[in-house]
Order: C-alpha cells, then structure tokens, then sequence
C-alpha cells in the first residue's frame, strides 16, 4: 500500500479543469490551423496541401499519364496526412469536379461524382487521376526557396508547410469549413478579375474596397446560373468581410414549355425535381402538367417544365419555384481565414489581398534571392575551373603526383576549396579546347542575370513589375470568361394559396344555424339542398374555388375562409363555430365570394353604409374582423356587390315604403367603419323600431330592379326610378300603394 502511494505522489496533479481546459483549447487550435481554415498564402487546407504536393511528387503533372487514385491517397497517408483514406480520397475527388471548383486542381478519370450526386464517385481502386495544367501555378516555384519546410508526421521526411502559389488561389476557388468557433464560407472568383484587383492594388496600394470591386464584380461560381444579390450588398460582403450571395436558375422559354438550363452552385437537378414533383402531388402546382430531365453530353442541364395551358402565366410560376424549390439558394460569405502571421482572421477583400501580395512579394524574393545564391556560387566554380583551364598541364601534373592533390591546387593557384573540389570533380571530356569558350560564354550570361537579379532585389518597383508581369502571364493562359452572370432581379415571392388553387365556379351556402357548404357550379338552386332537421337556407354567393368565402355576423364582423376548404354540398356541410369564435347571441348572416377588389356597398338597417373593397373583409382571425359598425338595435343588412360605373344609382328602400335613389358616387369608399347617413328615417321610428332600411341596391342605366312586399313585387325601370331621385341621406319618396310594407329590393335578372 505504502509503495502505490508512493509512485502517485511522484507524479505532477492537475487540477481537472485545467487539463479540461487546456486540452479543449489544443484541439481547438489542432482543428482551426490543421484541419478546417484556407492558409491566405495557397488557399489550401493541409489535407488539400498534402494531396497536391504528393502527387507532383509522384510525377503526375498535367502531361503524365493518369495514375490510380488509390496510389495517390496511399502515399499522402503514409507519409504526410495520417488519416483515414476515405476521408483523403474525398477530398481528392472534390479538388477534380468542375461543379465543385473553379478552377480543378486534379484531373480525374472515371466517375467522380455528378451535379445529381456528388458523393457517387467511384471507389479510389477504380478511378485515375493526375494534376491539372492550373496545379502549376502552386508547384512551379516550391524548388527555389521560397517556402519553408517541415518534418512529416513521423520524422522521416520533409513536407512543405506552404505551396508557393502564383496565384490568390484562395479566392478564385475558394473554400468552405467549419472550426471549434469559427467558419469560413469563401465563394470562387473569376481568375481574370482577380488578377485585375490584385494588380491595381499593387500599383496603388491605398486602393479602397469600392475601387478594388471595380475589377471583381462578384463571385463567380462553377455554374451558368445568374447572381442575382444587389451590387451594393455585394459591395457590403466584401467591405465586411461577411455576407451571403444569392443565386437563380436561367430558364426560357419554348414553344410552351419552360426549360431550365443552368442551375444554382451544388444544387441537384434531381432534388428540383423532387421538390417540384411534391407539390404537384399535393395539389399545390395546378398550372404544371408535367416535368422532364432531358440532360445528356450536349446539355447538361436541361429541365423541362410543361404548363396546363398557354394561359398560365409563366413569369408568375417561375418566381413560385424560385422562392419554394432549390431553383434560388442563398450562400454564406465568411472570409475567415488563416492569415501570412499564422493567426485566424475575418478579413475584407482589401485586406485579403494585401496580405496575398505581401506573401507573393516574400515569395518572389525568397525565390530570386535563392538563384541570386546558384548565381554567385556557379561563377565562383567557374572562376576556378578557368583557372584550372589555363592552367591545364600544371593541374594535370599535381594531380596524378600529388597524394592530395586539393591542398596543392589551392595553395598554388589562390583558389578555394571549393573551386579545387570542382577541378577535382572533372571529367576527361570536359578537357577540351571547347570548354574554355563554354565557360566564359556561361560566365557572361550569369554575370549578367547576376546583375538583372541585385537590380530587381534592390528596387521595389522593379519587384512589382515583375510580380505584375507574372500575374498578366498566369492570367493569359489560365484566365476565362466570367460563368455566373450579375443580373439584378427582383426578389421572389411564392404565389398564395389561393392562386394554387384550380379556379373552378362554386356557390357558398349558408344556413340559418350557420352551416357552410359549397356547391360545385353556378346554377344550383341552394334552396332545394338538403338542411339538417330544424335549419334551413340563409344566404348563398357565387364566387370561385380559388377566392376566399367571406362571412358577415350579425354584429357587422367579417370572417373568411378559402372556398376550396369547405365541405361539399353533397353533405350537410360544418359550423362556422367549429372555426371561427363569435360572440354569445350573434349569428352568421351573409355570405359573400369574389375576387379581393370586388367593389360592394356595406349598410345597417339604421340607413347607414359605405363602399369597401371585398378584400377589406378577409381575415385570417378567429375572432373575425371589425369591418361594419352596427348600431344598438340595428343589423346589417343584405352587402351588395357592383360594377364600376359612372351611371351606378343607389336605391334604398325602408319597410315603411320609401324608396330613394342618388348617384353611387356620393357613397364614401372607407376600409371600415360606421359610413354615411344614406336614407333618413325618423330617430323616433328608428328607436321604436317601427321602421329600418329594408335593402339597397346598385343599379347600372339599362338594369331594372324589382321591390318585394312579400310575395308580390314591383318591376321599375331607371326611368321609373327617376320619380324616386333625390340627395343622399333624405327621406325618399313613398311606393305606390299595395308596397307600402317592403320586405326586400333586388335586380331583377333576365
């Protein structure tokens, strides 16, 4: 026991949290450096990094032969990325899709994944791969010094810890990945613009964001389809560093159908489909009959979307999709990267490149500076081999005499260890007469780079140019036209519910017990249906399944519902209590159905009333909308739906026999509300309740209208109605006798 304790008292304690903590924090770091975030210098993660600088070790540039993937991966984990090869070859495969990258680092053969699918590439056993010509452009310098290598992961070699890339590879392909606290969402550019900014910063470097997005307009994604976020919030993205980018599928149209034929960055053509497909299945896309992939070689995007008629409009549907379906996708941009000081970093464009440019300007110096080395020291060699050329017979003399010939050679002719390990070195061969004139001519060239390269070392500008002339140079042969189009368009907006509807003709019924039902068709007869015992028919409209059912209570608040969800008529139908809330002794009176501007006249029986618009009394309430204010005492009375017209004649009519008819146009046009005195009735009769606006109407010139005194009527004409003319809110003139007891008034129909 005593010998445990001992041995644990030996070791350094911790307290739990401190190792917790500490431990949290490595991984973090290891994840952040090592694993998810874009180095600014190459725009690889090291996982990308160790599969590019592997295969350039293999020898698989753009002009070898295509090599089994599963070689490749098989070298980056054994010797430089000790991770799983599932996970390796992935990354592989993306680096080769041109969906996925804008500019391919790897050049795959065989199946690498579809736009559909991107993760059905075949197995690493199965598939080739090799660099592609862009890979160059981080490869052709890492021989020259300019980058700084690392052991691997075991020791036993050296790995590069950067690529000396040509180019802002960090923006034109971009890069996705998610840290411990962090992200970065980098989308692609276009090569050409990339190099314009980068170079108009190098000439003045106090270059603004604003003046930089002059040269990159945008981002420029693997895909034809349109970019279609505002140019000032693309202006905010790259100021902030922060932002998103919203893209759109092209389509057009043929014939009748509509055909798409680009879609938004990593969308699947398969999933639209999908997406479209379920709400036709729903019964939620009624004006689309049929769908169709038709994309092959030639097209490789190509949906066909076929309307039910000529008369669907397009535009309208389209922008449907857009905002329900993968048809328009947003994308983040987070510009989260490493920076050249080795630290995560949020930057702006402006900021992003400087620090590009200030990597590219330590590259190309390290990589002059590196030959500047091979200059000096070849002609240093060349020196002594003149030497040693001039000299021929004498060095050939110490050498074959001589025991060791270098201490000789160096104390005799002044020269350095070194020059005498050249001579040394010579072969036979290189004895010729010939090879005096050879030296010197090499003597000369590199006398003369010597000097071009301590000129471009010592001036700053002249690093520039060369670094510009570079950058037009990549840009010449590896630059393309813009893919992704800026167009400004505007936001989509999916159609309502009520416009997905089939528009097909529907009678509402309702009854005294306030059952609703709707009859398929205008020339039902709603009074013969079927009521439950002890109800009976109330009110009808006539309106379309695609418009919303409105319902007035007797208290002048206004409910709605969508025609297509009411029960058919076939049935007895349901309560509007089981839908709606209304208050303890009202009751539904009126139904009303037509399209949202339908023009109607709202009164109560006091001889009160307004013009309102139909869709001033839909509500998606319970409780209903305040829509008629009735007086203690008062209902409303029959709404009334109209034409515009400029001959329009108000007629009431009140029980006692007064009728009075006045232009529509002195009738207020209000949202809500109590309105305008329309016919006077005397306050004493009102309050007795002796006498009440019984109905009004709205009469066009040729119209006639018919006033009921229960079961017999009376027909008049507009030029009968005449004799009954008068100002708004006056008392009318009395019906001949026989209809002094009115119990209605309505257009007479043909």
């Amino acid at each position: 026991m005593t010998e445990i304790t001992q041995s644990f008292s030996d070791h350094e304690q911790i307290p739990l949290k401190d190792y917790a903590e500490k431990a949290y924090l490595d991984y973090s770091m290891y994840v952040v450096l090592d694993r998810a975030l874009p180095h600014v210098g190459d725009g690889l993660k090291p996982v990308q990094r160790r599969i590019v600088y592997a295969m350039s070790e293999l020898g698989l540039s753009a002009t070898s032969k295509h090599k089994k993937s599963a070689r490749t991966v098989g070298d980056v984990i054994g010797k430089f990325h000790p991770h799983g090869d599932s996970a390796c070859y992935e990354a592989m495969v993306l680096m080769a899709q041109p969906f996925a990258f804008r500019y391919p680092l790897v050049d795959g053969q065989g199946n690498f994944g579809s736009p559909d699918d991107p993760k059905s590439f075949a197995a690493m056993r199965y598939t080739e791969s090799r660099l592609t010509a862009y890979a160059k452009t981080l490869l052709r310098e890492l021989g020259m010094g300019t980058v700084d290598w690392g052991p691997n992961f075991d020791g036993t070699m050296k790995e590069p810890l950067m690529l000396p890339s040509r180019l802002p590879n960090v923006l034109l392909n971009g890069s996705t990945g998610i840290a411990v606290g962090m992200s970065t969402d980098i989308p692609p550019h276009n090569l050409r613009e990339v190099v314009s900014a980068s170079i108009r910063l190098l000439e003045h470097p106090k270059s603004t964001v604003s003046e930089l997005c002059e040269h990159i307009k945008g981002p420029d994604y693997p895909t034809d389809a349109e970019i279609i976020t505002p140019p000032e919030d693309l202006m905010a993205m790259y100021e902030t560093g922060n932002g998103s980018v919203k893209m759109r599928a092209v389509w057009e149209k043929e014939n009748a159908e509509i055909v798409i034929t680009a879609l938004p960055h990593q969308v699947s053509p398969a999933k639209v489909l999908e997406q479209i497909a379920a709400q036709m299945q729903a019964k939620k896309l009624p004006m689309v009959e049929d769908l169709r992939d038709e994309s092959d070689h030639e097209n490789p995007t190509r949906l066909v979307i076929v309307p039910r008629s000529n008369r669907v409009d397009t535009g309208q549907l389209m922008n449907h999709l857009f905002a329900t379906t993968d048809l328009e996708k947003n994308y983040r941009a987070n510009l989260n990267i490493i920076g050249i000081n080795g630290k995560p970093q949020l930057l702006n464009l402006r900021d992003l490149l400087k620090q590009w440019l200030k990597f590219r300007m330590e590259t190309v110096t390290r990589r002059l500076n590196h030959r500047l080395d091979q200059v000096v020291d070849r002609l240093h060699i060349l020196e002594g081999l003149l030497v040693a050329y001039l000299n021929i017979d004498e060095v050939i003399h110490i050498i074959r005499h001589e025991d060791k010939p270098k201490p000789v050679l160096m104390k005799r002719f002044g020269i350095t260890g070194t020059q005498a390990e050249a001579i040394l070195e010579l072969k036979l061969r290189h004895l010729a007469k010939l090879e005096e004139m050879k030296i010197r001519d090499e003597q000369d060239l590199l006398s003369d780079e010597r000097a071009e390269l301590e000129k471009i070392l010592g001036s700053q500008a002249r690093l520039k140019t060369l670094i510009k002339k570079e950058l037009l140079e990549d840009a010449e042969v590896f630059g393309d036209e813009r893919r992704s189009v800026l167009v400004r368009r505007d936001a989509a907006q999916a159609l309502r519910q009520e416009d997905l509807v089939p528009s097909e003709p529907v009678t509402i019924v309702l009854s005294r017990s306030g059952w609703v039902r709707s009859a398929k068709g205008h020339e039902i007869d709603p009074t013969t249906l079927n009521y439950k015992a002890g109800d009976e028919y109330q009110h009808s409209a006539r309106g379309r399944s695609n418009e919303q059912a409105v319902f007035l209570d007797s208290r002048g608040k206004a409910f709605s519902l969508s025609a297509h969800t009411l029960p058919s008529a076939r049935s007895l139908g349901e309560p509007l209590s089981s839908r709606f809330t209304i208050q303890a002794g009202e009751s539904f009176l009126y139904t009303l159905a037509g399209p949202a501007d339908r023009k109607i006249i709202l009164a109560s029986s006091f001889g009160y009333g307004f013009v309102t618009e139909l869709g001033n009394l839909h509500s998606r309430v319970k409780a209903g909308k305040a829509a008629l204010t009735v007086p203690q005492g008062a209902r409303p009375v029959m709404p009334v739906g109209f034409d515009p017209g400029a001959s329009n004649t108000v007629i009431c009519a009140t029980t006692d026999g007064y009728l009075l008819a006045f232009p529509l146009g002195d009738v207020p046009e209000l949202s809500k509300g109590k309105g305008n005195k329309l016919i006077n009735i005397p306050p004493k009769r009102l309050k007795a309740g002796e006498e009440s606006m019984v109905g009004l109407t709205v009469m066009a010139e040729k119209q006639e209208i018919l006033v009921w005194a229960g079961q017999r009527y009376l027909r008049m004409s507009a030029r009968d109605i005449e004799h009954f003319r008068g100002e708004r809110a006056h008392r009318g003139r009395k019906l001949p006798r026989g209809f002094q007891r009115v119990t209605h008034i309505e257009l007479a129909r043909d």
